[in-house]
């Protein structure tokens, strides 16, 4: 090698370590007075349960409590209200048809009384109504049409008289009323489209009748599908619809895959979820009714009950990033679910599954569980800060919150999410990120820095470490959960200067969130 070869080496070397260098380093430059507007709230509008039998559980209604007071969720969305163990309907010996409203009562009086509207999805079919015996879950869920579509509208309707009297018109005004659970997929509904939209059209004819101010809307399909085809049908034959809604999650295949047996594999695609809810936000706008309100009351990394991701440190990172890129492009981002008391293929056997929940059956909480409790945390007013992945708040006090996270895909190429999720991941190191605040006023603060990530919060990391065991002991529990808390994990006091600046630096790995919580001292 001649003296210009090697010096013609070093020269290409140290130019690819600059733009490493200048690569790892990250900047995040925000100005306390300059106020963008106030912080879309679509993260924590709605939120997901299982079914509805299983909120008469006080596991399941202590879990909820807990993640209404941390992440401030406003609805909840289930499956299954008018399933045969809610014990709605039957008909008796003389062919009476009879309603019976007490197990739901007691479900949504509680739901209430925490705080928690229900954004109601009106399925599955009572068995004594059916046209068919086809079911879904290992908890048999009908999916077939109704024998008559006048008798599931006098249902809806009683049920929709009940509420009002039981709760005052004014508060069921404030509801949403969701007609079934992903009719495009024959898992979910055994009819046709037309079928579907004859009982949309009864269930929603039923509601308004009631009170036309109630809010009813449809079709909750799969995938984005249908969007155009509900709101044509309704406006060509003037059927109430006062928002739509639908499903998305970032995986690229398979089909409720409850054990998740074929494999799930996460989307690398940068545009996973949000190009869905973009795509239905121009449909929207492209329709004879541009106004329709947007509600995803369903969404995910993905559709599998048995899929790690919901479980790894990097999920946290993955929700941020997705409710950044989507923004106010829809009214509501519903997370698929808020806990692993989940029983659509039965009873699980394990501690940690892959489950949908933000918590596991014990209550653990994931790392998802810190994005939506961070969220919560931020102020009312956003700032403006051209970062992709950060969010800058102030309550306009003075005080001044940071949301700021890194999502890297790390899924190696042929590897599916069951066989790579659930190991134990050394977080890589991306380098420093800079924070600097400017506009603020001089004197005393307490800043306080929360994480999530490998090793922080990260309640699934440790469980592998504990060697993976199918069920847990009670200190077992009592360890993971003490080392995923979302408390800070430091407090310290600092002085801003008359030039109203504040400069951090923070080390910064693969999927790592930090919460920082800059607040004066008086």
């Amino acid at each position: 090698m001649t003296s210009k070869t090697i010096a013609t080496a070093l020269f290409c070397a140290l130019s690819l370590f600059t733009i490493h260098s200048q690569a790892q380093q990250r900047h995040i430059d925000v100005d306390v007075n300059r106020v963008q507007g106030p912080l879309n709230k679509t993260f924590n509008m709605a939120v997901g349960a299982g079914r509805a039998n299983e909120g008469l559980r006080a596991d399941w209604q202590q879990q909820l409590a807990d993640i209404k007071r941390d992440a401030g969720f406003r609805y909840i969305r289930m499956h299954g209200l008018l399933s045969d163990d809610m014990g709605v309907y039957r008909v008796d010996a003389r062919g009476n048809e009879l309603y019976n409203f007490q197990y739901i009562d007691a479900l949504y009086d509680y739901l209430l009384s925490i705080g928690i509207k229900p954004f109601v999805e009106l399925g599955f079919m009572p068995a004594a109504m059916a046209s068919g015996d086809k079911t879904i879950f290992w908890w048999r869920g009908n999916v077939t049409p109704p024998r008559s579509y006048e008798k599931w509208g006098k249902l809806v309707k009683a049920l929709t008289d009940h509420w009002t009297e039981r709760y005052g018109a004014d508060e069921v005004a404030t509801w949403y009323f969701e007609v079934w659970n992903e009719p495009n997929l024959d898992g979910f509904w055994a009819g046709t489209q037309q079928e579907y939209f004859k009982l949309y059209t009864a269930a929603a004819q039923a509601i308004k009748s009631v009170n036309p101010k109630y809010k009813v809307g449809g079709p909750a399909t799969a995938g984005a599908a249908w969007i155009p085809e509900m709101i044509d049908y309704c406006h060509r034959n003037g059927v109430p619809l006062d928002f739509v809604s639908t499903h998305t999650y970032g995986v690229n295949q398979g089909y409720l895959d409850e054990y998740g047996t074929t494999g799930t594999v996460l989307s690398p695609d940068h545009g996973a979820i949000s190009n869905d809810v973009e795509k239905n936000r121009k449909e929207i706008a492209a329709s004879a009714m541009p106004n329709l309100e947007l509600h995803y009351t369903e969404w995910s990394s993905s559709y599998t009950p048995a899929d790690p991701t919901h479980d790894s440190y990097h999920q946290a990172a993955y929700i941020l990033q997705k409710l950044k890129q989507v923004g106010n492009t829809a009214q509501s981002m519903s997370y698929w679910v808020f806990t692993d008391i989940f029983e659509e293929p039965g009873p699980r056997f394990e501690a940690f599954h892959g489950g949908f929940g933000l918590m596991n059956t014990q209550g653990i909480k994931k790392p998802a569980y810190f994005a939506y409790q961070f969220l919560n945390r931020l102020a009312p007013h956003e700032l403006d800060n051209a970062d992709k992945q950060s969010i800058a708040t102030t309550d306009g006090k003075g005080n001044v919150q940071v949301l700021l996270w890194d999502y890297t895909y790390t899924l190696p190429p042929k590897t599916n999410n069951q066989q790579y999720f659930i190991r134990d991941l050394p977080a890589q190191g991306k380098g420093q990120v800079e924070v600097d605040l400017k506009g603020l006023k001089p004197g005393s603060y307490t800043l306080a820095t929360s994480q999530v990530g490998y090793r922080q919060n990260d309640a699934f990391t440790a469980y592998v470490g504990m060697g993976s065991p199918r069920q847990l002991t009670i200190r077992q529990v009592k360890d993971l959960k003490a080392a995923a808390t979302g408390k800070p994990s430091q407090q310290k006091r600092m002085r801003v200067g008359a030039d109203g600046r504040l400069h951090l630096s923070l080390p910064l790995r693969e999927n790592d969130v930090y919460l920082l919580e800059l607040n004066r001292n008086r």
